[in-house]
């Protein structure tokens, strides 16, 4: 009996048992699941969260933010840079000058030669951010996410900053014509202004004034106030940030990044604005009615010097110092966020590579 009820016994228990494992129970448990559709912009994510790129991208979009943002200052620093001893001498305030303008040209005074500055601004400002990403990691680090010294960064940041004048200088120049188009306050709105446009005055300038060369007259002054500038940006933001930045934590907060960009830009522009003054000065030395023929960045040194004192290579910091705070503090944050953004898109890019 024994040996009829084993198998009697042993054989149902493994039907039972296998047809519990395929049927109603499995197929409650796990139901089939659609395989998810291929996201069609997955290589695009991944090739614009690359950090050199994220940077190229986060710089233009800083660029653009930080000049609209100080525009009508950046317009009055520049009409101060460019009068001259002989000129009507400039006695109105910042707050008084900027009154002036609104009189007499409205809103579009505050913004004019705003678009093309963003034109310029943005390519400046990428090539800048992604040149020194790229230095930075491919030259001077020795692996991802080296904290580097300060001279390192300084350095770093000049070579990053000629990188990307080079490539703009020609914008810069016509930005200027545009933004000037008179040279003295006193006829700031004594005539409707008919300038030409952009591609027209860059135009004209390389047909008339000697071509390419024309283009990229004051580049001398420009590169030697460029790259001091910039590297000290660079250095001394990540410094401050750094030093702002609490123990444990990978990133400060926007305050904290808005006061590191403002002390970065104080202190570099501070240190660099003698060479903005003659770049405008070597970019309005063809323009009629302007009064300057300089020889050269000594020559233009010792005539400013001479006729309106040292004074003459400050012209226009007043409103160039208010500016920076705004500007350089904006430029920072904006960077940083749209970068993080992009990085963001790719989570296997580290904080550290950044």
């Amino acid at each position: 009996m024994s040996a009829l009820k084993g198998p009697q016994l042993q054989s149902p228990q493994p039907a039972p048992s296998n047809v519990q494992m395929q049927t109603p129970d499995s197929g409650l448990s796990r139901p089939p699941q659609a395989v998810p559709a291929p996201d069609p912009f997955l290589g695009f994510k991944e090739r614009i969260s690359q950090p050199v790129i994220a940077a190229f991208c986060a710089g233009g979009v800083a660029g653009a933010v930080s000049r609209t943002v100080v525009s009508p200052l950046e317009r009055l620093k520049i009409l101060l840079q460019v009068q001259s001893a002989g000129r009507n001498a400039y006695k109105l305030s910042v707050g008084q000058a900027l009154g002036k303008m609104w009189k007499e040209e409205g809103w579009r005074g505050f913004m004019r030669g705003n678009g093309t500055n963003c034109i310029r601004i943005v390519p400046y400002s990428a090539v800048q951010f992604s040149s020194y990403n790229f230095y930075k990691r491919n030259i001077f680090e020795s692996y991802p996410g080296q904290d580097l010294a300060p001279f390192t960064r300084l350095v770093c940041g000049g070579i990053a900053g000629i990188t990307s004048v080079f490539f703009t200088y020609p914008l810069d120049i016509v930005r200027t014509r545009l933004s000037i188009q008179t040279a003295s306050f006193a006829e700031l709105g004594s005539k409707p202004v008919h300038m030409p446009g952009m591609w027209a005055t860059m135009t004209q300038m390389y047909k008339t004034e000697g071509g390419m060369a024309a283009l990229y007259r004051g580049i001398i002054p420009t590169v030697a106030g460029v790259a001091p500038y910039v590297g000290l940006n660079f250095m001394v933001y990540e410094s401050v940030r750094k030093y702002l930045t609490y123990d444990g934590e990978q990133n400060p907060s926007a305050s904290r990044k808005l006061l590191a960009g403002a002390i970065s830009g104080a202190v570099a522009q501070t240190f660099t604005y003698p060479f903005d003054v003659l770049r405008r000065r070597f970019q309005i030395n063809t323009m009629s009615g302007m009064g300057y023929q300089y020889k050269g960045v000594f020559d233009a040194i010792r005539v400013i010097v001479g006729q309106e004192g040292i004074r003459g290579l400050y012209k226009g910091i007043v409103p160039n110092l208010l500016k920076v705070a705004p500007s350089m503090a904006s430029s920072w944050l904006s960077f940083e966020m749209t970068r993080d953004f992009l990085t963001g898109l790719n989570p296997e890019v580290s904080q550290q590579a950044l």
